[in-house]
C-alpha cells in the first residue's frame, strides 16, 4: 500500500542525505520524494511517498523523529489529501499528427510549454493516476523525454481535521 508522509525540516546542507541514509540503512524503499522550501526559509518540507504496510509505515516514522533536523512528522494514511505530481513530456508530433496530440493534451488540461518542428513539450499537474494515463495516451505517438517530480501533498481542510495543517 502506498503511504504519503510529510517531514518539516532544517534546510540545511546534509538534511536530505541523511533522510535517504535512513531509509537506505534500513531497506525501506522511497517510492517518490519531494523537497522545496516552506514560507520559512529555515524550514523545507519532504514529502515522501514509501510502499509498505502500517507497520513499515509505523517503522518510517520513528525512525525519521529520531533525525535531529526533523522538525514534525505528519502521515497522511487514512486522511484525506490533495496530492499533486507535476510532469514535462516531450511527445513526437510531425505536423500531420499535430492536432491530434494538441486535442489529447487539451483533454487532460495539460498545457504545451514549448514546441518544436517534430515535438511538443507538455506541462502536466494532477493526481498520479491522470499524469500516468497522459504518459500511456502519448506512448504511440512517441515520448522523446520525461521529467517528473514527486508527489506533494497537503491534508485537506475538514471538520476531522487538526487546527495545525502544515
Amino acid at each position: 500500500m502506498k503511504h504519503i508522509i510529510s517531514a518539516l525540516v532544517q534546510n540545511k546542507p546534509g538534511v536530505l542525505a541523511h533522510v535517504a541514509g535512513m531509509f537506505a540503512a534500513r531497506a525501506f524503499n522511497i517510492d517518490s520524494l519531494a523537497v522545496g522550501r516552506t514560507d520559512d526559509p529555515a524550514l523545507s518540507r519532504m514529502t515522501i511517498v514509501v510502499l509498505g504496510d502500517d507497520k513499515v509505515v509505523e517503522q518510517v516514522r520513528k525512525q525519521l523523529a529520531k533525525i535531529i533536523d526533523v522538525v514534525k512528522i505528519q502521515d497522511f494514511s487514512g486522511a484525506e489529501v490533495v496530492a499533486r505530481d507535476l510532469m514535462l513530456l516531450c511527445v513526437h508530433t510531425p505536423p500531420e499528427k499535430r492536432p491530434e496530440v494538441l486535442a489529447l493534451i487539451e483533454m487532460f488540461k495539460a498545457k504545451v510549454v514549448d514546441i518544436g518542428q517534430k515535438t511538443i513539450m507538455v506541462e502536466a499537474t494532477g493526481p498520479e493516476e491522470k499524469i500516468e494515463a497522459l504518459i500511456e495516451a502519448c506512448k504511440p505517438y512517441g515520448i522523446k523525454n520525461m521529467a517528473r517530480t514527486g508527489t506533494v501533498a497537503m491534508a485537506k481542510f475538514s471538520k476531522n481535521a487538526p487546527a495545525d495543517n502544515q
